[in-house]
């Protein structure tokens, strides 16, 4: 574990964390492996900003660059997701309990979904530091809130009434879920999954590999479906922007 005070933030797109970039004070740009390392202050935390592409490749690439190069003492990656547990809706946000990379697959020699030489396949975040921004999230999802945060027609649009924030397993994998069937399937192997990505399993390993905390949250974009494609470019532009902004600003008092 270092010792250092500076918080790693990444999102796999420039439209998960542009709004958190421009809220930056005393902004330095470095250049690395053609990606922007964006080092600042939110408030009095110093903080480095990163989007990591898409796909766990790329994300483990970028945080592992942040824990080596900028000597990052805990690592948050924000972002958004498709939902696949029978109660999570679009505009819910999600806390990682645990990640697993539902890809991985090297039976018959390990178990499916274990990663080979660690014998681990769930991978946990940081329990205490994740329960409570819990809290702090309920308080920007609550109504009076939100409506002051998103116009009154984007929720409507995407029927956003009154979201919830959840804890449990987020499952990641190199592959956009966008059908009935994928979502099906997934659920079938991993019951208890409540959305799907493809970034935060590849984070939560690089940093338990290095052993740093990790937090990943997940705004939920679409219901992994085939609505998903639509969703999810407008639902980023229109409404996760303004998620992981207020959601970043207010965690960052608890680290």
């Amino acid at each position: 574990m270092n010792a250092s005070n500076v918080i790693g933030i990444l999102g796999a797109i420039p439209q998960e964390i542009n709004g958190i970039i421009n809220s930056l004070t005393s902004v330095k740009e470095t250049v690395i492996s053609n990606r922007s390392y964006y080092e600042g202050f939110l408030g009095e935390q110093k903080v480095v900003v990163v989007y990591s592409r898409i796909g766990k490749v790329a994300a483990a690439a970028t945080v592992a660059t942040l824990l080596l190069k900028f000597d990052v003492c805990k690592v948050v990656f924000i972002g958004v997701a498709g939902g696949i547990g029978t109660d999570v809706c679009v505009g819910d946000v999600v806390v990682a309990k645990d990640l697993i990379q539902y890809d991985m697959d090297a039976s018959p020699l390990r178990p499916k979904f274990e990663v080979p030489l660690i014998g681990k396949s769930y991978f946990n975040s940081d329990q205490e530091l994740s329960i409570a921004i819990m809290d702090r999230i309920k308080a920007i999802l609550s109504p009076d809130n939100l409506n002051e945060l998103i116009d009154s027609d984007d929720l409507k649009k995407f029927k956003i009434k009154a979201p919830k924030v959840l804890f449990g397993t987020i499952a990641s994998g190199d592959q956009f879920v966008s059908t009935n069937e994928q979502r099906s399937r997934l659920l079938a192997e991993l019951p208890n999954a409540l959305c799907v990505e493809m970034e935060g399993a590849a984070v939560a390993q690089v940093c338990f590999e290095f052993g740093i905390p990790c937090v990943v949250i997940r705004t939920i974009s679409d219901n992994a479906n085939h609505e998903a494609s639509f969703s999810f470019q407008s639902f980023v532009e229109e409404v996760s922007i303004v998620y992981g902004r207020e959601i970043l600003k207010t965690i960052i008092e608890l680290m």
